[in-house]
């Protein structure tokens, strides 16, 4: 008889209903068709059952990073969808580009030669931010086989910063130079930008996994993901008792202590103390403690909770956006930062 290993201790929820909720309410505000970005994995969600939800809801275009991404995606999903690759076509690439039918996002003329025309490819204009792209000055005149114009928006989480019409007056110089061809301009921030952004597609990323691309919350999107982790031990300390490595955290009343199966080594990082928190009981619950490798101390309080229960980390009771401030950091690494001994479970449709 083979032995069933133990459920995980940390486990990461997958709303794909939620996933599909968010796509269509995205392609309703643009008003054009949505190419999402599952890069990284779809931001720690899973790339593989993120992109074939969202083929389910309509769509046919995606985007990944790294060129060993887009191998990933196309042995997935198939013949079929479109797969652009963000970091373009490096020397030695163009071989696998074409075996695995993918299109690179050309952002160099050195990348241009290394294409050299393979196929449909992408051109990306440097607007602004300074990181990849051909530079205004330096567009090429012709590109075989050019099947989009995009650019990337450096500050569209400010719907306020002037650089966001900088960008957006820059992008319809440039892409004039290539009438007919496909025009991509808004990531998740710029959907809310305003048709002027939208072009003809938008690439969102983090927004369809259900992070507001902005400061402020908003109604629009639903969570899709939902972090847990499981009390492994409960105990009663006096008030005044140190917890953890080097005592950092004394507890300040009589009180019970669980330690949950979740550490740095799974993604939640020891920046989350001191001001960090999780959800459970009903309520949020600090943390009692420095955070550990495998575990995490937390202050129970006066709830019932015991051994076996599940606190939340963030999703659905606690913004994914709060965690992140309290640790100092932002959505985007908290989710990509997630570690690959957490459980992955999908709920909703496949």
């Amino acid at each position: 008889m083979t032995a069933v290993p133990p459920p995980a201790t940390a486990r990461l929820d997958v709303d794909l209903d939620a996933l599909a909720a968010n796509y269509h309410a995205l392609k309703a505000r643009a008003g054009v068709p949505v190419h999402p970005v599952v890069k990284a994995d779809a931001y720690g969600l899973g790339a593989a059952p993120v992109a074939r939800r969202l083929m389910r809801e309509g769509a046919d275009t995606f985007f990944v990073a790294r060129l060993g991404g887009g191998v990933k995606l196309r042995a997935a999903l198939g013949s079929g969808p479109l797969i652009y690759v963000l970091d373009g076509c490096a020397s030695g690439a163009r071989a696998c580009l074409i075996a695995h039918d993918l299109r690179p996002v050309l952002n160099s003329h050195e990348q241009l030669r290394a294409w050299d025309a393979g196929g449909p490819c992408a051109i990306q204009i440097d607007t602004g931010m300074n990181r990849l792209g051909f530079e205004g000055a330096d567009l090429p005149r012709e590109v075989p086989h050019l099947s989009m114009v995009l650019s990337h928006l450096s500050c569209a989480d400010d719907p306020a910063a002037p650089g966001n019409e900088a960008q957006r007056a820059l992008f319809a110089q440039c892409d004039a130079l290539y009438p007919g061809v496909p025009r991509s301009l808004a990531n998740s921030g710029g959907v809310f930008l305003g048709h002027d952004y939208a072009r003809d597609a938008v690439r969102p990323g983090l927004s369809l996994y259900g992070i507001e691309p902005t400061e402020q919350p908003g109604t629009l999107l639903r969570p899709v993901a939902s972090l847990h982790a499981m009390i492994l031990q409960v105990r009663e300390v006096r008030a005044g008792t140190p917890v953890g490595y080097g005592g950092a955290w004394r507890a300040p009343r009589d009180t019970r202590i669980a330690t949950i199966g979740i550490g740095y080594a799974d993604g939640f990082g020891r920046s989350h103390f001191p001001d960090g928190a999780v959800h459970g009981g009903g309520r949020l619950l600090a943390l009692a403690g420095r955070i550990s490798m495998d575990l995490t101390g937390i202050d129970l309080g006066d709830t019932a909770l015991e051994p076996g229960d599940w606190v939340e980390i963030f999703g659905k009771d606690r913004r994914i956006e709060d965690a992140a401030r309290a640790a100092g950091t932002i959505s985007y690494e908290l989710l990509t930062g997630i570690g690959p001994r957490v459980e992955r479970r999908y709920l909703g449709q496949p």
